[in-house]
């Protein structure tokens, strides 16, 4: 599959990931994160690793994509922000109380 990582056009081929990843020890994950052969690896170790550059030089969105559409599974540690438009919703969607004041 063809994909751009920092501005590169790269083919990556699933089996050539895994195979790249193979006898790599996993670093501590603090941010988006790839299953991979059983182990969850960092997205930007794996970006540097079968892109050959500095972790710098390409975002962990842009890697994600790439191995997502692959077929490899990916999990974002940043917590979800509600908009006011959801946070509205889900306080008129609330359970009330016998006094009609919102549960909380």
């Amino acid at each position: 599959m063809r994909c751009v990582i920092a501005r590169f056009p790269f083919d990556l081929i699933k089996t050539e990931v895994e195979d790249s990843m193979k006898g790599v020890e996993p670093e501590p994950v603090t941010g988006d994160s790839v299953l991979i052969g059983g182990r969850n690896y960092p997205v930007k170790q794996v970006g540097e690793v079968i892109t050959r550059q500095d972790r710098r030089d390409f975002t962990a969105g842009e890697v994600t994509r790439a191995l997502t559409r692959l077929g490899f599974t990916c999990s974002s540690s940043t917590p979800a922000v509600r908009t006011p438009l959801e946070e509205a919703s889900a306080l008129l969607q609330a359970p009330s109380t016998p006094d009609g004041d919102p549960a909380s």
